[in-house]
């Protein structure tokens, strides 16, 4: 019960028709989707941000929980008050606040419906990828909150990869803007580390997300299989061949049983598992797709292919596939759905233990899953919920699921959370040192534990101090030093063990230390990746590659051209490691095909100062079992920890690359076709406006607009097709087609060209912005080389300068205005004398106290890269 002092005073701070005490509401509101339930003591409905924070403040005050809470639709007793408290219903706070078409941004508030934003935005031609199968009736707070997934995840990706900035609410009642419209701010990707974290670190109240062109064809196949372990390896050979479609959905047969004759879509009943796949694209290309598709699962014992012959067809194929939760019903008053991911390599060894498990344990089971993505969801019928017997057979079976698919090198949950279900499960997957980096970050946002308690971490045993312990004990103990420190101050570790070490004995000793392979002005002590440059292992049947933070980006894609494939990374700089671009966040323009550097890193291990190493999630393309511990080193430029080696996503070279050389006269006309121009764009991996090209398109005029698309050939050149038919409304010249030119080799030679005394600058702004700011500046900016990168909404300028002074002088009139329109301006590259006179980032991010507390957390005593981002 909440004392009555403490209730009087939430009275006071919000309206009583939005506070509900009763019996009646409590009751509507302890359990969601899953089995797990909570009384909570109220429920409290905001309706601004600023409620929301004097919410937070008077849970501060008197020490009451706060639970989030969408539309109730989680599976894992996310948003259940399982040790009571506050339910913090968000169900008014539901507006689409901004639609930004042409800079292809919406900004939303966290009880707005997934499907009402998906329908909203494809009205104006946009997609927002991810669609749970909750998408009729969840939140985009809830997606947020549990890094939602859905079935287009395998080509598209999952919910985080579409978080570019929120606004939320910390336990301590402070409101903050973390990441924004504009890309890459400096900052650590606290975007990133919130979604997924179950409403353990904050309450969200806006969100801004990033859309896509909605692709302009469809097409839906249903294809049969004998048993769901052939239509496994059927799978598998989809993805070996470089295909790559927007989806691949599985049900069993016992699913398609029980679906049918609730969706009536004219489901085989006589199969042992069906397999939905779609692909998408320009029209020209689905037939194509489609072929090579059918041939492959045909030679995997695929039969009775069957394309939705029209659109009402399809949503009766897809209406079956997301009602299997609800149909299922049917056949069992109660389920219980387990969320597992696994390598895609291993799906058919997966089900067939899944079988045996539910055999083991006596109880029925049926299948419907993400083939494309490892992610399965056996649904455990449950006849009888009163039956504690089968109950607990239930939870053994989820058990025994969870362990096998941990020790195949795969997730606990892939998608439905940790929560209440899977708490318990969560040392099965994470070291105790791992668990601890989590409790950290938890320490740093909300260190009362008021918010969501009792989710994600173990619960204490008996005799154990805390809400949560099980793992603290064996954290804290004292590391001993096994590695002498070398007498040299430049410190190359050969493995991870080594490198934390040496960090914990530098710490010890409060010696500053520099995370760089490069050159170093300061004095002091560097460590270096130099040591860490072997390929640890290659995956091509699950599509990642785990590299040395110290191994050469041009070296690790040389090994995979070889094999045909290529992971979605560039540099200016040739000798670049992959270890420096993540950790400094560096994105070239073909992040608008294949997604930030944030999207290519699966996991990572990391050497702390405390002397631990953590594996920061697993190589698999669904993991929600904790909070996001990869994003927060993306980014951290070496003040949290040294990266040691980083599994990456890789992709297929693509089949075709074609490139449009447009000559401008005038860089600010070149700027006005190029946004024209990204208006349309699907599968361009580059559009670039360049004040000077490199030595092989010159020849077409020092000012280059250059557009490259990548993908199948049909779909490059009705991409084309589109852009010339654009170029010719507009007026411009007819381009130049090139092959062997890209928008992103050219960024990256022009970058790259190091000239003596010169800044090179990056200016990050909302797209929307970027032609106004260009024109109100560019007296100052055209003295130097210009690259926009217009579709990321990048401007990059390197401008040689006579002195030190100079050069402030001209940041100074470049940075003070990109502040002013919520972007930023920092200094990617300087002369190494100029280091330190030189403000690097010139942006006071808003979460910068929480940066400083994580920094404590990791770093308590501020050895890393002390004057990085602080």
């Amino acid at each position: 019960m909440i004392q009555a002092r403490a209730l009087h005073a939430l009275y006071k701070i919000i309206n009583a028709e939005q506070i509900a005490v009763d019996r009646a509401s409590l009751i509507a509101y302890e359990v969601d989707a899953g089995l797990d339930k909570g009384l909570p003591n109220g429920i409290v409905f905001p309706r601004t941000p600023e409620e929301v924070v004097r919410i937070l403040q008077w849970s501060h005050e008197y020490q009451i929980p706060l639970v989030a809470r969408g539309a109730g639709t989680g599976l894992s007793g996310g948003s259940v008050a399982d040790r009571g408290g506050i339910i913090v219903e968000f169900a008014h706070m539901n507006r689409l606040r901004e639609l930004d078409i042409p800079g292809r941004r919406a900004v939303v508030e966290p009880a707005l419906i997934n499907l009402h934003l998906a329908e909203q935005v494809k009205a104006a031609g946009l997609y927002f990828p991810p669609d749970p199968s909750s998408q009729r009736v969840s939140t985009m707070g809830g997606n947020v909150a549990e890094n939602s997934g859905g079935p287009h995840c395998f080509k598209y990706g999952v919910t985080t990869n579409y978080v570019l900035g929120m606004q939320v609410a910390l336990a301590s009642g402070r409101l903050l803007q973390l990441g924004g419209l504009a890309l890459d701010y400096p900052e650590y990707d606290l975007c990133g580390l919130l979604t997924g974290s179950e409403g353990l670190l904050g309450l969200i109240t806006s969100i801004v997300v990033r859309l896509v062109r909605n692709p302009p064809g469809v097409k839906t196949l249903l294809a049969v299989f004998e048993s769901i372990e052939q239509a496994g390896e059927a799978v598998s050979a989809v993805i070996a061949s470089g295909l790559v479609p927007a989806t691949m959905e599985m049900m069993d047969q016992r699913i398609v049983g029980i679906i049918e004759p609730f969706a009536r879509a004219n489901l085989p009943l006589d199969a042992g598992a069906v397999l939905i796949v779609e692909v998408d694209g320009y029209p020209a290309s689905l037939t194509a797709q489609m072929d090579e598709l059918i041939q492959i699962l045909e030679r995997h014992g695929g039969r009775q292919m069957r394309i939705a012959r029209d659109e009402e067809e399809r949503y009766k194929i897809w209406l079956a596939r997301k009602s299997a939760a609800g149909a299922i019903a049917r056949e069992a008053p109660a389920y219980c759905t387990v969320d597992i991911t696994v390598p895609r390599s291993r799906l058919a060894e997966m089900l067939v233990e899944v079988n045996r498990i539910c055999d083991l344990y006596q109880v029925r089971a049926g299948h419907v899953f993400h083939a494309g993505d490892g992610n399965l969801h056996p649904l455990v019928l449950i006849p009888d919920p009163e039956d504690p017997e089968l109950i607990q057979r239930v939870h053994l079976a989820g058990r025994d699921m969870v362990n096998y698919c941990v020790k195949m090198g795969g997730s606990l949950t892939g998608e439905h959370g940790v929560g209440i279900e899977k708490r318990e499960f969560m040392p099965l997957m994470h070291t105790a040192t791992e668990l601890m980096a989590m409790w950290k970050v938890k320490q740093a946002f909300d260190p009362d534990c008021l918010l969501n308690p009792g989710k994600v971490f173990p619960s204490p045993l008996p005799d154990e101090p805390g809400p949560y312990a099980g793992y603290l004990a064996e954290s804290q103990i004292v590391h001993q030093s096994q590695y002498p420190l070398p007498v040299s101050e430049t410190f190359n570790p050969s493995h991870a063990l080594e490198a934390a070490d040496w960090l914990h004995t530098l710490s010890q000793q409060k010696r500053a230390v520099l995370i760089s392979n490069q050159a170093q002005r300061a004095e002091g002590a560097r460590m270096s990746s130099e040591g860490l440059r072997d390929i640890v292992c290659y995956a091509p049947e699950d599509m990642y590659i785990t590299v040395g933070a110290g191994a050469r980006l041009s070296e690790i894609q040389s090994f995979l051209a070889q094999y045909g494939k290529q992971i979605a990374l560039a540099s200016p700089w040739p000798m670049a490691t992959i270890g420096g671009l993540v950790a400094a966040n560096v994105n070239a323009p073909l992040r608008m095909r294949y997604g930030a550097v944030r999207d290519q890193v699966l996991c990572a291990t990391v050497a702390l100062t405390d002397g631990n190493v953590i594996r920061t999630g697993r190589p698999i393309v669904k993991n929600v079992a904790g909070f996001d511990m990869t994003k927060l080193f993306v980014g951290s430029y070496g003040t949290l920890g040294l990266l040691t080696d980083l599994s990456l996503r890789i992709h297929p070279l693509p089949r075709t690359i074609q490139t449009l050389l447009i000559p401008v006269d005038r860089l600010e006309q070149g700027l006005v076709w190029g946004q024209q121009l990204a208006e349309i764009t699907l599968n361009a991996s580059a559009l670039v406006l360049c004040s000077e090209g490199q030595d092989q398109a010159r020849m077409v005029g020092n000012n280059l607009l250059i557009y490259t698309v990548e993908g199948l050939t049909e779909d490059v050149s009705a991409e084309l097709q589109q852009v010339r038919n654009l170029l010719k409304q507009l007026g411009a010249p007819t381009p130049l087609e090139a092959t062997r030119v890209s928008g992103t080799a050219i960024w990256t030679e022009t970058l790259g060209n190091q000239l003596e005394n010169s800044l090179l600058v990056r200016i990050g702004l909302p797209t929307s912005i970027l032609h106004n700011y260009f024109l109100q500046h560019a007296h100052v900016l055209v003295p130097g080389k210009v690259v926009l990168d217009i579709a990321n909404g990048f401007l990059y300028i390197r401008r040689v300068c006579a002195s030190c002074e100079e050069a402030q002088e001209w940041l100074a009139a470049l940075r003070g205005p990109a502040l002013a329109d919520s972007g930023y301006a920092v200094v990617m590259d300087l002369p190494l004398e100029w280091e330190g006179q030189i403000e690097r980032w010139g942006y006071q991010a808003q979460s910068l106290p929480l940066m400083q507390r994580l920094k404590d957390q990791f770093d308590p005593q501020s050895i890393l890269n002390p004057l990085v981002l602080f």
